[in-house]
């Protein structure tokens, strides 16, 4: 069927994105790239620092990935020379950037290219405080501001993040809200993955299961998280917990104390990071953001929400605006308020709990879909390059 595309006429874009390790930004230009129409677009990804899994899974969808092996958070005149040779190389028709530094080195390369080539921001961060980020992050967020003007298009993953970036100066006239879109033939209920995780676990096959899936990191609030665990488990003590995610096993010492002090060793199970996420989620009874901070639009509720899995999220970002009425929102850094609403949703009942799943997964379907997320950034190319043939 390919031999009747024409690619002469196909659009270039070139992908610049700070790192390819797991998270949710990662992740989503992933899935973003495993539905583009490459019949009309050819991407090609550019890692500033080595890629890793998620390069592996994007090199297997037959999209070129290249590296500037830059060390993270050391920008060197090495690396910059390497990333304008290969913009040379690679001659695309539009940049994206993906997260802070991708966008600004997007924003390098037109330059150099004296902004001959067009450029586009993807923004996945809220901010709470500016305190609270890397010194380098504070400097790259606030460069932002006086360059995003020159920006053609932002996309802002959240409205809260668009709002918060307009407040530190980001310009409010060439930007937008995409928000994270979610495979549901993917993240798919499960009845089957309820047992055999359990199974896997030696737990009950009717024990309540409350999950967290996200990195180690202080705006994950893993302290929130096993606070409220313990004060859940003073009634109901047969409660068990799972937390996924990078550094969140057994080697991670901070982790492992708190547990201890807590008196929680026998009932949270770390499994560190995984492959096997859509099933882990699916056999969730509950599934948690603690965050205290950072979030704008976190993937896995949504692919929790996909599963037919009720949420508990802190509201951080758009956590809140995503679960709406499916599921309980609490104030971050509120153990006993965390610990409350897993509570209620426990005492609503198994059936109960499995109508309010299936809310949470029509809300995705409905507002949320992968397709129509990347119809949307497939727009803005297209938007971006008719507007730079009209000059």
């Amino acid at each position: 069927m390919t031999n009747n595309i024409n690619y002469s006429n196909k659009i270039a874009i070139l992908y610049i994105i700070t790192g390819l390790s797991t998270g949710g930004a990662e992740i989503m230009l992933y899935n973003l790239l495993s539905r583009i129409n490459q019949a009309r677009f050819s991407p090609v990804v550019l890692s500033l620092i080595e890629p890793e899994i998620w390069g592996k899974r994007i090199e297997a969808l037959g999209i070129p990935v290249y590296t500037v092996s830059m060390d993270a958070g050391k920008p060197s005149i090495n690396a910059l020379v390497k990333l304008l040779l290969l913009v040379n190389k690679i001659k695309p028709d539009l940049i994206q950037g993906w997260m802070y530094h991708g966008n600004f080195a997007a924003e390098v390369a037109s330059l150099f290219h004296f902004f001959q080539i067009p450029v586009t921001w993807s923004i996945h961060h809220s901010i709470h405080s500016l305190e609270l980020e890397k010194k380098m992050t504070i400097k790259i967020i606030k460069f932002g501001s006086y360059i995003s003007h020159l920006a053609s298009k932002i996309a802002f993953v959240s409205q809260a993040s668009k709002l918060q970036h307009e407040a530190l100066g980001y310009s409010q006239k060439n930007s937008c809200v995409v928000p994270n879109g979610f495979d549901t033939s993917l993240f798919v209920p499960s009845p089957e993955n309820k047992l055999a995780v359990r199974t896997e676990l030696k737990i009950n096959q009717d024990t309540i299961l409350i999950g967290m899936i996200c990195r180690y990191h202080p705006m994950k609030d893993h302290a929130n998280f096993l606070k409220a665990a313990a004060c859940l488990l003073k009634t109901y003590p047969n409660v068990h917990f799972l937390l996924v995610g990078t550094k969140v096993d057994r080697n991670n010492q901070t982790l492992i104390q708190l547990m201890q002090k807590l008196n929680l060793s026998e009932q949270i199970h770390l499994l560190g990071e995984r492959t096997d996420i859509p099933r882990i989620t699916a056999a969730l009874d509950i599934l948690t953001v603690a965050s205290a901070y950072g979030e704008a639009f976190p993937l896995v509720v949504g692919e929790a929400m996909s599963c037919g899995v009720p949420c508990v999220v802190t509201d951080v970002g758009d956590s809140a605006w995503i679960v709406s009425n499916t599921g309980r929102v609490v104030p971050p850094q509120n153990s006993e308020a965390l610990a409350n609403a897993w509570q209620e949703l426990i005492e609503l009942g198994s059936e109960a709990r499995e109508n309010l799943g299936q809310a949470a997964r029509n809300r995705i379907i409905e507002s949320f879909s992968l397709e129509s997320v990347v119809k949307k950034y497939e727009n803005i190319y297209e938007t971006v390059l008719d507007k730079k043939k009209s000059i």
